[in-house]
């Protein structure tokens, strides 16, 4: 808030600040702190590498506007890994078994294999690498939990030629025995380091929910499955390991020398190269050095640790072979306590210097290899030494270590301000980061990496051989296809700068014969005198120009692509799909009466209307209609925006839960990770201190009401936020109340709440797919808000605003100048006779007039406003009337102030304004 003195009875213009100004001043793009921190050894050396501690540095990153990102493909169906082919194409497994192709040269995905795979838990088909001499022998590999009553998971290789993969080239190199009883950990991403080596990640495959607050150390008979000490820890196990081997010919692997275990297998699996992981789920190995990167998702546990619990998600770095400490240690190797699960007492932990594994379900070697620490950890709260990463959920990845020189010749390769760092990511938090390493490989500091890239859970990361850098997004919602789920490529250019590609649609989806209007009038080029093309791939046709209109004959799911180059060679690539065979239904609410605005004692009439070609006829059931007052009308674009699911009440409630890393394990419908939100409104619902019980323990965490998967605590968050979204989950199971088609409805309810609320009143259909075109849903909705308006809340205008700052309150209101205008978009006059304005005569004087349309437009109403000095500045204020001629349906209104003395600025002040019917 700013603040303004009063200077000889009136405001001083110098310390009068526009709002529109404000939206102006210019923010550096180019600037980034990042933190640095100090780590300790790895590998198991006693030397500490100093490094500054909590130091902040300023450095300066090239500008964003130099990246270019273009999403290639959308709508995958759980995404899980990409190989990047030579000829650029790209490889994407989906975990359901579904192989898909992106094809550079078409800019279209297409399903070209699809696996026969167990995809329960968390298994399916996990990975993919191409070979490093692909472009040669054709080879590309792929590991998946094999389908039936085996429980394995194979690494296949086949022959890929051209656009197929032959299946009857198939080389089993590896099996991996599971078990698929309990959740969770698979891991499975597969990576070639510069030897061409082949690196196979496998989590721990141990129940992750049954450990009661500790780690999964279960040794009592019959709980093998809950005793990581059995995989992870165990030498003769696979899981919960990294495993390298190199793929021969023939189609068998060979040992490459300095794995963890000799190669006769008398101490350990030779394939192994690490373990001590619980669920490694992305790696990548530095191309110069080998050393091996990867993020480990770690547990949510109750034991007490550094920063908070013992529940750190981990970024890894392995120089040499070793074992990396779980299930005894995390992070800097804090120990977990030897837990008894008969007796429930803890014990000491052990010493990561002298690691011992003495489980009944260990079949390999009892005297470990020294426990390695993390170089990076960080836990569910706010971390001390990492505070870039956040807070709340956790899924931490590694990324690629970037070389320039060895993109020599790449068009697109990374400047050199990236040389030697490497990539990390977390799933959840949505973010990507860069770290920069010391000549050792020590830790250095982390900066954010293109953070205006809004991805929706990145899943896999890799740099292509033009420098361009390819990421894989997951997807907002757990184990479905969504729509966000997608293949982006960016694009760094030093010189001339990428056109960035955007396609606008007039419709999505339609019946057919469907006429589309596709534009790419908001694509731009940052180089100013750059010529733009326009190359349209729609199917199989190709068009160009800025835009056209197309017709869609038949129904189907068309991929359309839109490439923008410049007369120097840049290009952007952009896509979307069109959608023929199902019409979005339309929602249309109608009424006699005002629809912007309620009166004390009011009534309210209306009619809804459903119309959808498709349908046969409008399914009742599928139709959700509510009339709501809402206490707070100023944010309610937003709050209608994030009401997806529940009562429109709850809506700004529904739109905190979904800013917080709970969606991540709670589906509204669904099980995840953790319950459905309606089935936890079901349990709850109508139970005495459900809300106040169910909002300490979100802010709390805890464990065992839907088995022993815990939740994380959300400390941070407030009691009342806290109820609030407990208040919204318990409403799931409130039976709606739908209104009928059409009604009057008495408006008191606002009588007494003060002057920030709004009635809402919502309609919504969800019609029956056709033509195997999914269900689409429409809605409207019409706002009723209170007839007074503070007048600084106008949408546009050239007003300023002042606040003034009088004994311990203020006024807020705006200072009428020559020539300046404000405006209220879409406002429905019906009804409305005139308008009264609060305003102070303090200034030259002028005249007032409101326009519909825009500044200049049809005069409805005036006012003549006389020179004047107030007596008092806080209570010398004045209301008049401005009739105005009779009108009805939405108009924008314009208040134009003006003075026929040109030489006099400030006018007056104007307060508020009411409508009056």
């Amino acid at each position: 808030m700013v603040s303004f003195k009063l200077i000889g009875g009136l405001l001083s213009a110098a310390v009068v600040v526009s709002v529109t100004a404000l939206h102006r001043i210019p923010v550096s793009s180019q600037s980034r702190i990042y933190q640095t921190k100090s780590q300790v050894s790895f590998m198991g050396s006693n030397d500490v590498a100093p490094h500054p501690k909590g130091a902040v540095s300023y450095h300066a990153s090239p500008d964003s506007s130099r990246f270019t990102h273009m999403m290639l493909a959308q709508g995958l169906d759980e995404p899980m890994e990409m190989a990047i082919l030579p000829s650029l194409d790209v490889v994407i497994v989906e975990r359901k078994g579904a192989v898909k192709l992106y094809s550079q040269k078409q800019k279209q995905l297409k399903t070209i294999a699809h696996f026969n795979v167990f995809s329960g838990i968390e298994d399916g088909l996990l990975g993919v690498a191409a070979d490093p001499e692909f472009d040669k022998n054709h080879w590309i590999y792929f590991y998946y939990g094999v389908s039936g009553s085996r429980n394995v998971s194979n690494l296949e290789r086949y022959e890929m030629i051209g656009d197929q993969i032959r299946m009857e080239s198939k080389k089993i190199l590896l099996q991996i025995p599971t078990q698929r009883t309990y959740c969770c950990h698979s891991a499975g991403y597969l990576t070639f380091d510069a030897n061409g080596f082949l690196y196979l990640s496998t989590g721990d495959n141990t129940n992750a929910e049954e450990i009661e607050g500790h780690n999964p150390t279960d040794e009592r008979p019959g709980r093998q499955l809950s005793d990581g000490q059995g995989t992870t820890a165990n030498s003769k196990d696979y899981r919960g390991k990294i495993l390298r081997i190199k793929p021969e010919p023939d189609g068998s692997y060979s040992i490459p020398d300095g794995n963890l275990f000799p190669k006769d297998g008398s101490l350990g699996y030779p394939e192994i190269y690490v373990m001590g992981c619980r669920n490694p789920f992305r790696v990548s190995v530095d191309p110069k050095n080998n050393f091996v990167y990867w993020g480990d998702v770690g547990p949510d546990t109750n034991v007490p640790a550094e920063e908070n619990f013992l529940s750190y998600d981990e970024i890894n770095q392995a120089r040499r072979p070793g074992f990396f400490g779980y299930p005894y240690f995390l992070g800097n190797n804090e120990a977990f306590p030897k837990y008894d699960f008969q007796t429930k007492k803890e014990g000491p932990g052990q010493d990561p210097l002298h690691v011992t594994n003495h489980s009944p379900n260990n079949s390999g070697v009892r005297d470990l290899p020294p426990a390695q620490p993390a170089m990076i950890w960080y836990g569910k709260g706010e971390s001390k030494r990492w505070p870039l990463v956040g807070k709340g959920g956790a899924s931490a990845m590694a990324g690629p270590v970037y070389y320039r020189d060895l993109y020599p010749d790449a068009k697109y390769r990374l400047p050199a301000y990236y040389d030697g760092k490497l990539f990390i990511y977390d799933w959840i938090r949505k973010w990507v980061m860069a770290v920069s390493l010391d000549e050792n490989g020590n830790y250095a500091g982390m900066e954010p990496f293109l953070p205006h890239l809004k991805l929706a859970a990145p899943m896999d990361m890799k740099i292509a051989p033009d420098g361009a850098i390819y990421m894989l997004a997951y997807g907002t919602n757990w184990f479905a296809k969504n729509t966000d789920a997608a293949l982006m490529r960016v694009e760094y250019s030093e010189g001339n700068r990428n056109p960035i590609a955007d396609i606008q649609l007039d419709k999505q989806y339609g019946a057919a014969p469907m006429a589309v209007v596709l534009s790419a009038a908001k694509s731009k080029d940052y180089d100013s005198g750059d010529k733009l093309k326009f190359e349209w791939t729609i199917g199989t046709k190709k068009a160009s120009g800025p835009s056209l209109k197309h017709i869609f004959t038949k129904a189907g799911v068309y991929d359309i692509a839109l490439t923008v180059s410049d007369q120097k060679g840049g290009k952007g690539v952009a896509t979307m799909q069109v959608k023929v065979g199902n019409t979005p239904p339309v929602v249309s609410i109608t009424s006699m009466a005002n629809k912007s605005f309620y009166w004390d004692n009011a009534v309210f009439d209306y009619s809804i209307s459903i119309k959808d070609p498709e349908d046969k006829a409008i399914n009742r059931s599928a139709v959700t209609s509510s009339f709501n007052y809402l206490p707070f009308g100023k944010d309610l674009a937003t709050v209608l925006s994030g009401a997806g699911h529940g009562n429109l009440k709850y809506a700004a409630a529904e739109k905190l839960y979904a800013s917080l890393d709970c969606k991540a394990c709670h589906t509204p419908d669904t099980k995840s990770i953790g319950p459905p939100l309606n089935q936890i409104a079901q349990r709850y619902n109508e139970k005495e201190g459900a809300a106040e019980k169910l909002a300490e323990k979100i802010i709390k965490g805890g464990s065992g009401n839907w088995g022993t998967y815990p939740m994380p605590p959300h400390a941070d968050l407030s009691k009342s936020e806290a109820l609030e979204i407990t208040r919204y989950i318990l409403s799931l199971a409130e039976k709606k109340k739908q209104l009928p088609f059409k009604g009057r409805i008495a408006l008191s309810e606002h009588i007494g709440q003060g002057k920030q609320g709004a009635y809402v009143l919502q309609a919504a259909y969800t019609d029956q797919g056709a033509n195997a075109i999914e269900p689409l849903k429409s809605s409207s909705h019409i706002v009723l808000r209170d007839p007074l308006i503070q007048m600084e809340d106008y949408e546009e205008g050239s007003a300023n605003v002042v606040i003034a700052t009088i004994n311990t309150g203020y006024i807020s209101s705006i200072w009428a100048r020559n020539g300046k205008y404000v405006s209220f978009k879409h406002i429905d006059l019906t009804h409305v006779k005139k308008v009264r304005i609060r305003l102070q005569q303090q200034g030259a004087g002028g005249l007032i007039k409101l326009r519909q349309g825009d500044s200049k437009g049809v005069v409805i109403g005036s006012l003549a406003v006389p020179a004047g000095q107030p007596k008092d500045v806080k209570t010398d204020w004045k209301e008049f009337d401005i009739n105005i001629t009779p009108s009805s349906g939405f108009k924008d209104l314009y208040f134009t102030f003006s003075n026929p003395d040109l030489s006099k600025s400030g006018l007056f002040f104007v307060d508020w304004i009411l409508f009056e019917h």
